[in-house]
């Protein structure tokens, strides 16, 4: 064999191990990064009364797409997982309490649209209900 060869199997060989190694790195940190992410619970399996499972509608509808409920971290707007468990919402730093998270829900805040035209009195206390179990 001539060392031109050689040297492309040397080459070729190293490549490999080179996309194994790769892949090995991508899933490891696919791994680290979906630990704070957990599955899909039904309403029976979180224990929602029929107020919090209607809540747990309303949130799919409309809060969902930029929010995740059972993490800290979010999509596009903050995780919501523990909100009302903190004395203060992490972002605007204004009190975790019905009043004011009812408040950011009617009005929105920075890019989050205000909900006022769309929900309910009836919907937000079920929304508000649902959020209490995160």
């Amino acid at each position: 064999m001539t060392n031109e060869i050689k040297s492309t199997l040397r080459w070729q060989g190293n490549g490999r191990v080179r996309i194994w190694v790769a892949l090995l790195i991508l899933l490891a940190l696919a791994a680290t990064t979906a630990c704070d992410v957990e599955r899909r619970k039904s309403d029976a399996e979180l224990g929602l009364n029929p107020q919090q499972s209607a809540g747990r509608k309303i949130y799919d509808a409309h809060c969902d797409r930029c929010h995740e409920p059972y993490s800290t971290r979010g999509k596009k707007g903050p995780g919501l997982k523990g909100t009302f468990q903190h004395k203060y919402l992490s972002l605007s730093g204004l009190p975790a309490n019905d009043e004011r998270v009812t408040d950011i829900i009617l009005r929105g805040r920075n890019e989050m649209p205000g909900y006022n035209q769309t929900l309910n009195a009836q919907d937000i206390q079920d929304l508000l209900a649902y959020l209490h179990t995160l």
